[in-house]
């Protein structure tokens, strides 16, 4: 599974030591890391920055320019895919829209939100696209809820042949913490969780706390990275119980 880390991350010093070697999601509401990602990485998608706009209260409706700044970055090497436009807690219709007037749709993912139909993961999944992104929204869009996670299961269903294996490649949008991904069969998945976290003076206490930003950062990303995602869903993240096992401080702390 690959890791992908939000960014920006700061100072830039931290973001090159942290990000050297790594993975990493660059959004189009923050690109100012682009290039030293570029340089660092191992490789980088582009987040389309909807969910950014969306919490802002501005929602884009022009997406020129996205498509102008990814036109530019596909060509490095290092360029994994974009998120295609959506939009958050819009409409099935809506969305199909922005998916399938996609441009440059070879290296486009389109996203499925919990709030839509698992319909919609069957036309998806029947465009033939390589990869499809799962964001939370609407009524599950807390990340770790008993609600979520059984949005997740039905969601999983959908997604997973009768043996528990993905018909196409899956990524987990805002779902990088360890007690989510290693529920699912992900192939990647994101979060911003270094970029919060490292800033946070008052968890980072007592005689072996990294002194340095830099050195939090990698603190957080080993803890991270040592996890996997399971192969195949078995259905085992969700029960009447599991749920309860999962707090809020487990689940949910990305953007």
């Amino acid at each position: 599974m690959i890791h992908y880390h939000g960014t920006p991350i700061t100072p830039d010093s931290a973001a090159a030591q942290i990000l050297m070697r790594r993975h990493a999601m660059v959004s189009f509401a923050h690109p100012e890391q682009i290039d030293l990602v570029a340089d660092a990485c191992q490789s980088f998608a582009l987040d389309n920055g909807a969910f950014s706009a969306w919490r802002g209260g501005r929602p884009i409706t022009d997406w020129g320019r996205f498509y102008e700044w990814v036109a530019v970055w596909q060509r490095h090497p290092g360029f994994d895919w974009f998120l295609i436009p959506d939009v958050i807690d819009g409409s099935e219709e809506q969305n199909d829209a922005l998916v399938f007037d996609a441009a440059l749709s070879q290296h486009g993912v389109p996203v499925w939100h919990l709030h839509e139909s698992l319909g919609r993961i069957e036309r998806l999944i029947g465009r033939g696209f390589a990869r499809i992104a799962i964001g939370s929204s609407g009524e599950f869009a807390r990340i770790g809820t008993p609600a979520w996670w059984r949005r997740m299961a039905e969601a999983m269903s959908a997604f997973c042949d009768e043996q528990g294996r993905p018909r196409t490649r899956l990524h987990g949008l805002r779902m990088l913490d360890p007690y989510v991904f290693a529920s699912f069969p992900f192939s990647s998945a994101d979060s911003t969780n270094i970029a919060r976290n490292i800033g946070l003076d008052g968890r980072w206490t007592g005689s072996y706390a990294p002194a340095t930003k830099g050195g939090r950062g990698a603190v957080l990303a080993e803890r991270i990275e040592m996890n996997n995602s399971t192969a195949r869903w078995s259905g085992l993240a969700y029960s009447e119980s599991l749920p309860l096992l999962f707090s809020d401080s487990h689940a949910g702390e990305s953007a």
